[in-house]
């Protein structure tokens, strides 16, 4: 057990994910609410969800890491998206006495989605609930070393499934969620800090890998408007540049994701593994951190930790939303 800072509960919070069929869709129309996404859009990932039984495999995860934590607090969990809802939990932790709880956000990178807009999820619960306890959520954790080593160990494991003949010649694929190229440039205190973190990460875990290996960072998982630009490459889009440019073989490794969404069981496991069989690309997927014994302990240490400092106001600004026009 480590110092916990004066805390007296740990608060997961997370995305959340449908876990029956019934699901789906109010999960998908909660997630993508007031983002003008055309209904045709979800439809089609709905199919996807339907197609893994009607459940996510987020809401597991997030079971499983709790399970597996090792810290003399209460737990609590709560979902932006998803039963168990934030507010929820929140109501059930005042009436519990809990006065002051850290929260841990399954997302590691500065954004609006990955970050602001958990902190106003959380604004928005505690206003809800009179009396709530103070909630303070700790730091950005994408070059803390515990979730550098995971996901290093399971980069190697990837690797280690290639057939030989192929292995030595494997560029590492980096991938995370693509966000609106606006987004991207307002992300973090001047701007930039989701691309730059996420490159941050991927040198990290490339040191430890193989220092002197090929990789890219690439994107996955675009739900806006078409009109709208978003970062690019797409994932799939990638391994056809690759194997135009003679790359036999990759492994592609979600760092932008903390556990399996999803996007990543989804885009990754089935639609870039289709695009690899289709090329004769052999392709390999590295898992996320999970429950990685480093990743389980690197909470307890963010726990230790001096209280971090709040973000400035004007930090992850919210994504101006063009207006809907008639009819929609």
């Amino acid at each position: 057990m480590v110092s916990t800072n004066g805390y007296d509960a740990l608060l997961v919070v997370s995305f959340g994910g449908p876990e029956k069929p019934d699901d789906v869709m109010p999960f998908l129309e909660n997630v993508v609410r007031g983002r003008g996404v055309p209904r045709e859009r979800l439809l089609e990932v709905e199919a996807h969800y339907q197609g893994f039984g009607g459940v996510s495999p987020i809401n597991q995860q997030c079971r499983d890491l709790i399970a597996a934590l090792d810290v003399d607090l209460p737990v609590y969990w709560g979902n932006r998206n998803w039963h168990p809802f934030l507010e929820d939990t929140v109501r059930q932790m005042k009436e519990d006495g809990v006065r002051k709880a850290a929260a841990f956000v399954t997302a590691a990178y500065s954004s609006y989605s990955s970050c602001r807009q958990y902190l106003d999820d959380i604004a928005r619960a505690r206003a809800a609930v009179p009396d709530a306890p103070e909630i303070v959520k700790l730091r950005h954790y994408y070059d803390h070393p515990g979730f550098i080593a995971a996901m290093a160990d399971h980069t190697r494991q990837a690797l280690d499934r290639l057939p030989a003949d192929v292995r030595e010649q494997a560029r590492l694929v980096f991938t995370a969620h693509s966000i609106p190229v606006s987004m991207a440039r307002t992300a973090g205190p001047t701007g930039g800090a989701y691309e730059a973190q996420l490159r941050r990460a991927a040198e990290l875990v490339t040191a430890q890998v193989d220092e002197g290996r090929s990789w890219d960072l690439v994107w996955q998982s675009r739900s806006g408007p078409p009109q709208v630009p978003w970062l690019e490459p797409d994932v799939c889009d990638h391994l056809e540049a690759l194997h135009a440019e003679g790359v036999p073989s990759a492994v592609l490794v979600p760092i932008g994701f903390v556990s399996d969404h999803m996007e990543v069981v989804y885009d990754l496991d089935v639609e870039a593994a289709a695009t690899a069989e289709k090329l004769g690309m052999a392709l390999t997927r590295a898992s996320t951190a999970g429950t990685h014994p480093r990743f389980v302990s690197m909470v307890s240490e963010l726990l230790a930790e001096p209280e971090p400092a709040p973000c400035a106001a004007t930090c992850c600004p919210a994504p101006v939303r063009p207006a809907a026009r008639p009819g929609q």
